[in-house]
């Protein structure tokens, strides 16, 4: 018997020592997971777990599933039980093209250029959250790392919108420390404050012919042919690159009531951060008649990403089946021009936006088959915050459509695998760009870009896997 004891002592210990190297994995991998990027509605990306998108994404204020709560509700870490890791990566792949409707060259370049097939590419969004009970029954703590903006659009080089846009890169990473506070048994709250990382690299083609000509006429672009740089006619062209990053905080809070009906009802706030970019500015081939003008050199910018609300219900229906519904609003408006300045306060650029506020409905719907596994689907409508007469080819952004499903299986008590898929349709978008910006803000130069006038082709596939481990 003593024997049987210890054997069955050292097979419990060697099953904890295997359960906390497994924690300790999906902890690495939730807290170092790299920053991403992927188009998304504006350059917010819904994508902040893999539990959700079966769902596509509604009702998550409410859903508190497991630990990416954090993001959505912190208020529903009250939900999770003991200590609970959670980590996800999905995969995106953005299809973004243009057709051409009667574009025009800009001023002083005769070469329109070509269409370019496709701007988008297959992006990784990684998250990862961690949670614990800290006072049984009363106070949660939680840590979620995730990437809650992020865009690529990367346009051909030689695309007859190239004056307006090549590459467009934002990055970002968020990390999220929360608390949450059981108040009463129905009643939970909770808080986190946001540390964000954001990074953004902006190219386009610099149209040299239009600058030498509004600075010394004729003679200066005689000059730009003589030295090699397109003919007395124009022609002459190379590419701006702006880069920079900056770190800025914000906060989130959120409230959780459990109704008698078998109902969760969420409300979520996240808040504006404002970001004060600083980087540089650097121009290939650029002339040296135009090295005064256009020097290389440090820059700054400032950019309001948006607060966001959400209310969310989940009702469970029968003991099988779970509806959830949300309604989310973004603040977009925060965002009108992207104006770069020189360090000295000189004006380099500014390229107008307009964005309107926008807001998101969803619907979605969970099935427990057996024990082990559980059915998603989900359907959500998205709105763009860009206007018609605004839209760039940096982003050509539309209303959305989201269909999705996904599966989960828990194959233990401890740990669950949850797999989800979603294809997003994208509204056809339209585009009228003038030559020149007829109304440049003050002190703003506006350089002819060439007449971009055409249509914009999206959808949007996406795919998540997502592991959870509790103790």
């Amino acid at each position: 018997m003593g024997e049987r004891a210890n054997g069955e002592g050292a097979v419990v210990r060697e099953t904890d020592m295997r359960r906390r190297a497994v924690l300790v994995a999906a902890i690495a991998v939730a807290l170092g997971a790299p920053a991403s990027r992927a188009y998304a509605s504006a350059f917010q990306l819904a994508e902040q777990n893999g539990s959700g998108l079966g769902n596509a994404y509604a009702g998550q204020a409410a859903a508190a599933e497991d630990a990416s709560t954090i993001y959505f509700n912190p208020a529903g870490l009250t939900r999770i039980p003991g200590l609970q890791v959670v980590a996800a990566l999905n995969f995106v792949r953005p299809v973004s093209e243009f057709r051409d409707r009667g574009s025009t060259p800009a001023t002083l370049q005769p070469t329109l250029g070509g269409v370019d097939g496709d701007a988008g590419s297959l992006a990784l969004v990684p998250n990862g959250y961690v949670s614990y009970e800290a006072v049984p029954g009363m106070i949660w703590a939680g840590l979620g790392v995730n990437v809650p903006f992020g865009l690529e659009t990367k346009w051909e080089s030689g695309w007859m919108g190239r004056f307006h846009a090549i590459k467009s890169s934002v990055k970002s990473v968020n990390l999220n420390p929360t608390v949450a506070w059981k108040i009463v048994p129905w009643l939970s709250v909770g808080a986190g404050v946001n540390l964000q990382w954001f990074d953004a690299e902006l190219t386009n083609s610099v149209n040299y012919s239009a600058a030498a000509f509004g600075a010394g006429g004729a003679a200066a672009l005689a000059g730009l042919a003589l030295a090699g740089c397109g003919t007395a006619a124009g022609g002459c062209e190379g590419v701006a690159n702006v880069s920079g990053d900056t770190w800025s905080w914000g906060w989130n809070v959120g409230a959780m009531a459990e109704l008698p009906t078998r109902t969760r009802v969420g409300v979520a706030y996240r808040s504006a951060l404002t970001h004060y970019i600083k980087g540089d500015v650097t121009f290939s081939n650029r002339p040296a008649l135009l090295a005064a003008a256009l020097p290389d050199g440090p820059v700054k910018t400032k950019i309001e990403v948006p607060d966001t609300v959400s209310v969310a219900v989940a009702q469970q229906v029968i003991p099988r089946l779970e509806l959830l519904a949300d309604f989310t609003w973004t603040g977009w408006s925060s965002i009108q021009n992207l104006s770069i300045f020189r360090t000295s306060g000189a004006p380099l650029t500014s390229t107008p936006l307009r964005f309107d506020d926008s807001w998101r409905v969803g619907l979605g719907a969970n099935y427990q088959l057996t024990a082990p596994v559980k059915l998603r689907l989900g359907v959500a409508y998205d709105t763009t915050p860009v206007r018609n007469e605004f839209r760039t080819p940096r982003l050509p952004d539309e209303d959305r459509t989201w269909l999705a499903g996904g599966v989960q299986w828990a194959f233990s008590r401890h740990a669950a695998i949850d797999l989800g898929f979603a294809y997003l349709f994208v509204r056809d978008a339209s585009s009228n760009l003038p030559n020149v910006d007829p109304n440049p803000p003050a002190g703003f130069v506006a350089s002819p870009k060439g007449h971009l006038v055409g249509t914009y082709r999206g959808e949007v596939w996406v795919g998540s896997v997502q592991a959870r481990y509790s103790l």
